[in-house]
């Protein structure tokens, strides 16, 4: 009985870390993308020539942080 109901606890308390990890992990990821990851793709585009497919994209996000913000 007692193996049972540890059993039932311990899945209980790690399964939520579990969930929380995950969480985590996926604000963590956001941040990086936003924060590092697409600077350094849009830098890439305009050093590629791609400015008509850089400067939409910088546009798009720009607006829309502003409309997040407000």
């Amino acid at each position: 009985m007692m193996t049972i109901m540890f059993l039932i606890f311990f899945f209980m308390i790690f399964g939520k870390l579990a969930g929380f990890a995950f969480r985590a992990t996926w604000g963590i990821m956001k941040m990086m993308f936003y924060f590092i990851f697409l600077p350094f793709i849009i830098v890439g585009l305009v050093m590629g020539g791609l400015l008509y497919i850089a400067f939409p994209i910088l546009l798009v996000v720009g607006l829309f942080s502003l409309l997040k913000t407000a």
